[in-house]
């Protein structure tokens, strides 16, 4: 065999050791997952609905500051980096599954191994995180990398966030949104109130639980929910006329969160002559009242048509069994009979008009 036939085979077979020994790595659970949201919804991640048990080994882990300390969890830093940028989150509260033991630990005092030859959960690069900088290396010696700090993981996730979402929106432009199509078409109930959900993995849990769908297996569940999220709910909210558009960097003055996300809950208010948008009457009432009952135009929009309507001769349901982005609301309606019927049905406590809403009701609201 000449030299040159050797030195191909030499690194070929070099990179094939590299390809089995990435593939031998699996982020799969081994054993029981820790999950540390509440509800049936908890299994997926709140950002893009992915599992968490089979992405467990990149979970992470934060406490909203502004919204009670609730706990969230994510398949990926890539889906904390997305929710730190509309919530409050303290990074002494971030924790993160240890690749070795698969106990939740501390992500500032963690160990990450960046661009090892194991592939990236929704990211081009990997970043796995270990206790002890002992099993960093260990683990660089299997697949390579290097390590460095969650302080430098963040700026690494947040750089290439733009190029991560692009990445993955050709993904699923090009497989999963026909995937899951063609799923809604031949399997599921298509009068699913997708407007209804708050964030994907609510809708996940109840195509699940609630058998909206027939059987599906998780990677079908999967395709159906991001085509269900990403593009049915917003062909459906595009054949409503005279709703509140909201431009998606828009951001609730009080919550600062986004928007658009939550097209049943929207408020616009204009205020010296700029447009202020809210995710829900809640949040608009506490603006309104800070500012000395203003005097602009405000809409927002009809439960259950969906269409913008005028804040000031709407009714309002307080204290029903339906939850907004922020909790307990202040759920409008055109006309009063829609009123009481929602009222009836979701064991409300009273129907309010405008004019007669108090500022200590609107925040008692958030005990």
């Amino acid at each position: 065999m000449s030299i040159k036939k050797t030195i191909i085979l030499i690194t070929l077979l070099i990179f094939s050791t590299i390809n089995l020994n990435a593939e031998n790595f699996t982020k799969v659970a081994s054993s029981k997952p820790v999950l540390v949201q509440s509800g049936k919804e908890k299994e997926w991640c709140p950002i893009c609905g992915m599992s968490i048990k089979m992405f467990y080994k990149t979970s992470h882990t934060s406490k909203l500051f502004n919204h009670n300390n609730k706990d969230r969890q994510y398949c990926s830093v890539r889906c904390l980096v997305v929710d730190m940028k509309e919530y409050t989150i303290d990074l002494k509260s971030i924790k993160v599954v240890d690749a070795s033991s698969q106990q939740l630990i501390s992500a500032i005092n963690a160990f990450y191994v960046v661009e090892s030859k194991v592939k990236g959960t929704m990211s081009k690069v990997s970043k796995l995180a270990f206790a002890t900088k002992n099993d960093a290396n260990e683990f660089i010696k299997k697949y390579g990398g290097r390590v460095v700090s969650f302080k430098e993981v963040l700026k690494m996730a947040e750089a290439s966030l733009k190029s991560d979402i692009s990445m993955v929106t050709k993904k699923k432009e090009k497989k999963i949104y026909p995937m899951g199509k063609k799923i809604f078409t031949k399997m599921c109930k298509q009068d699913i109130k997708l407007t209804d959900y708050l964030e994907i993995n609510e809708l996940k849990s109840d195509i699940k639980n609630k058998k909206l769908c027939k059987p599906l297996k998780e990677k079908q569940l999967q395709a159906l929910s991001l085509y269900l999220w990403e593009v049915k709910r917003f062909e459906r909210l595009d054949k409503i006329l005279d709703k509140i558009d909201v431009p998606k960097d828009a951001k609730c003055p009080i919550c600062g969160m986004f928007v658009y996300k939550y097209p049943r809950w929207a408020v616009k208010l204009t205020h010296n002559k700029k447009d202020l948008y809210f995710d829900g009457v809640k949040d608009m009432f506490k603006y309104y009242f800070k500012y000395k009952n203003i005097k602009d135009k405000i809409i927002v929009t009809d439960y259950y048509s969906q269409k913008a309507i005028d804040a000031r001769t709407a009714f309002y349901v307080i204290g029903s069994d339906i939850y907004g982005p922020m909790g307990d609301e202040l759920i409008p309606f055109q006309n009063e009979n829609d009123a009481k019927t929602f009222y009836m049905d979701h064991r409300a406590k009273k129907i309010i008009k405008f004019k007669d809403v108090k500022k200590e009701e609107v925040y008692k609201l958030d005990e």
